[in-house]
Formats: C-alpha cells, structure tokens, sequence
C-alpha cells in the first residue's frame, strides 16, 4: 500500500497560547490560532478581551447548532465582517428576513440547474485549458489566479450571461485577497477589545473595486426592466431584478440586488476556486492517484466533450471533490450567535457569546476520521466512513440554512479537474510546499505554482 500523503497543515503545539501568542499567530490566519487539543475536544472556551468564544466539536452538538435554524443565527460579526461586500444579502440576513429574502432568491437558482448550466461549465473549463496552453510553461504556473478567473467565469456566466475577461477576473482576485486581510485584521482586533476602525475602512475599497465589475451590468439590466420591460436573458439577474416580496409584493431595489448578486457571486467563485487550488495542488503530489484519475477520466470519457452524465461514472473524481472539502474546507469557521442564556455540556452560555461550529476541526477529527490529516480519498469508499460521511462532513454547512449550491460546485469543480488532468501532468516545484491560511476561506498564502506538462 503506498503511504498516504499529508498536505501542509498548521502544526499545533500541544499547549495553549496566552493571549498575545494567540493573536500574533492569529493576525494572518484563524487556523494558526488552534492548538493540539482543539482537534479533538467535545466544547472549547476561549475567552478573549472583547469576546467569549465556544466552539463546538462533538458531534451531536454540531447537527444541533446547525440544523437549528433561528435558534442560532448567524453571528453579527460575521455580518459586520462582509457587510462592505454583500450588505444585508440571504447569507448575512437572519430571522424573518432571511426567510423572506430566500424565498425571493430560491427561483432564481433554477438557473444553477446542473444540466442547464453545464454547458457553461465546460465553456469556462475550455478557456482556462487555452489560457494553460499559452502559458509560459517552461516554469512553474502560479493556478491560484487562475482557479479565481475559471470560477469567476463560470458564476459570471451563469449570473449575467457574460465570459469574464482577464482583465477584470485580475481586478476580483487582487481586491478579494485584499478585503481578505483587511477584513481579517479588522476582525481579530474587536475579538481583542481593540480599535479596529482603520482596517474597516480600509475594506471598502476593495469592495468598491468587485463591485464596480459587476455594477454596471446590474444596472443597465435593472433599469431596462423596469423602465422598459427588457429581458435579454433568463438568468440569475433576470430573476432578482423580477423577484417580489412573498407578502407585500415589492421587488427588490437595484441596491438589495447588487448584494444578492454579490453574495451569489462570493459564494459561486471563491470557495470554488478554492477547492480546486487545494485539489490540482494534491494531485500533482500524488502521481499514483493523478493517474488513477486520468485513467478513469479517459475510460469514462475519452476525448469527447465532458458532459453532466460522464461526471456520474467519475467516482475516483468525485472522491477527490469531496476529500479536497474535507481537508481544506473553504470556510472553515462557522459563527453562530446565543440568542438567549443556555447550558451546553458543562459550559454556560451568556446571550452574545460566539458559539463556532469549526468543519477545520470536525473533519480533520481523529476520532472522526482514520489518517485525518491525510489525502485519501478512498476513504469515501469504505463502508466503515459511511456515518462519518454523514456526521463528520459538511463543508456545505446543514439544516435550514445549507448552502444551496452544494450540487453547482461539485459539477463545477469536477469539470475543472477532470479538464485539467485529462490534458495536464501535475507537478509540484522542487522544495515548494504551500502554506493554508485560513481567512474568510482556505488559500494559499504565496500562491500556487505547479508545473504542467502536455499529456502526449
């Protein structure tokens, strides 16, 4: 049996960090704040100048939390942390104003139907294939930027009916990795008790650069339907601009749909881009298992076009998918908020406590998983996984308030690699090994860069 690989992870000392130490690590990424014991204990405390913090690991208090709806919204400095880049949008919302902003939003994900929208998929993954072919490949290729363009396209696509351009897919994932840190910084510093104003502001600006991608679009589209009864396309846009109240009728202002659209194309490209980074980086670790998967890809394929059907045959695929979530979940820290005073095992919780449900640790859980910190994604084969499967893993969150582009980003991002490898052998550089931070997703903190090499 070949020994399995381990993908860089933070490594955890085996004692708490004080205060200082916990922020310092902290100030570029949420993972590099945990140590040895997070990975394992039932309920967690940490209690911090401006914040006391649960995090909930055992089981059975996870499906609580996250299949309890109302009873634990999300946290208001999650919302406050996006709010320059989504505004009160169907992620952020809560109560009966998230209810009624899903069932506006709900129609429009007809548009995401897999079948519909593979064709646009594989559009995407046939320009980023032309985009490897002219690239310089007698060195390495930095993918992170190019994983952003291909998920970005195909949300683009499937939002506005349009191909994305180089040009601005640069312009997103400059000013994302931007808002990102300032963000991040801001919120590390009120989880102190520090003034955090500068970096708040500071986080606009980005904001401002993404949404000036896709603001005149919106607009245009926006007025020509309500001035003139325009429709040029059935999409994503089409269905917001349209969309009514479930009560009082009143479509959404051009405003409420710049932060639909900007949450639909937050949550569509970059946790997306995401896995795939994650996913093309380990196969070009792993030969064996990159062949296995080219193997599978041409049996199942050939050399025709992909389409939706094929990707069913592709287990080891799939596999790959769903091994790639559960190592680098995208978002791996999901806040919740105590709404009201409550026991949970032997902590007490105040009204306004963070309560965090934590896919990092849940799914790399060596009571959950055998190996857990290693890529094997065989493991969603065996029989012996198959609670865990249903208990351990749940990068789309669960319940209520489950992420409704689960099955959009499977077929996404097994269209990417199955494009990818079929065309491509992966390598890593000599002496490179990528280090996760872990922000408002899981990148790579300097980059991707892998070597490809034409599949004769």
């Amino acid at each position: 049996m070949t020994d399995l690989f381990t993908p860089p992870y933070p490594q955890p000392p085996r004692t708490k960090r004080g205060l200082v130490k916990r922020f310092l690590r902290g100030w570029h990424s949420w993972i590099h704040v945990l140590f040895d014991k997070s990975y394992t204990m039932k309920m967690g405390e940490i209690r911090l100048p401006g914040r006391t913090m649960y995090i909930a690991n055992a089981l059975p208090l996870v499906d609580q939390i996250l299949r309890g709806g109302t009873a634990y919204p999300k946290h208001s400095e999650l919302v406050r942390n996006l709010d320059p880049l989504i505004g009160n949008s169907v992620f952020s919302a809560n109560g009966t104003d998230w209810e009624s902003q899903r069932a506006m939003v709900n129609p429009a994900f007809a548009h995401t139907a897999l079948a519909k929208s593979m064709p646009l998929m594989v559009g995407a993954a046939d320009d980023l294939l032309t985009r490897l072919d002219a690239a310089d490949r007698t060195k390495p290729v930095d993918i992170d930027p190019m994983m952003t363009h291909v998920a970005a396209d195909i949300i683009f696509r499937t939002l506005f009916s349009q191909t994305l351009d180089e040009t601005r897919s640069n312009i997103i994932h400059t000013a994302f990795g931007r808002f990102q840190r300032l963000a991040h910084s801001a919120s590390m510093l009120r989880l102190y008790g520090l003034p955090a104003g500068w970096f708040e502001k500071r986080s606009h600006g980005p904001a401002r650069a993404i949404h000036d991608v896709f603001r005149p679009i919106v607009e245009a589209r926006y007025e020509g339907w309500h001035a003139r009864g325009d429709a040029p396309h059935r999409d994503i846009l089409q269905s917001l601009i349209e969309a009514k109240h479930p009560e009082s009728g009143v479509p959404f202002t051009c405003q409420q749909v710049m932060e639909q659209v900007s949450t639909i194309f937050l949550a569509g490209h970059e946790t997306s881009a995401s896995t795939m980074t994650w996913a093309l980086y380990m196969l070009a670790e792993c030969a064996h298992i990159q062949d296995r998967v080219r193997d599978e890809i041409v049996a199942v394929a050939g050399d025709a076009p992909l389409a939706a059907p094929m990707l069913k045959d592709m287990g080891m695929v799939r596999n790959i998918f769903r091994e790639t979530l559960r190592l680098y979940p995208p978002v791996s820290f999901l806040p919740r908020e105590v709404t009201c005073p409550m026991d949970m095992r032997d902590k007490h919780l105040e009204t306004g406590s963070m309560l965090v449900v934590a896919p990092w640790l849940t799914q790399r859980n060596k009571d959950n998983w055998t190996c857990p910190h290693a890529f094997d994604p065989d493991r969603f084969d065996d029989p012996a996984n198959a609670d865990m499967v249903k208990q351990a893993w749940f990068p789309f969150g669960r319940g209520p308030r489950v992420c409704v582009g689960a099955g959009f980003a499977q077929q996404e991002v097994m269209t990417v690699i199955a494009s990818v490898v079929r065309r491509y052998y992966l390598d890593v550089p000599l002496g490179f090994k990528p280090e996760p931070i872990s922000r408002l997703t899981i990148r790579p903190r300097t980059g991707m860069p892998l070597v490809f090499e034409p599949v004769k």
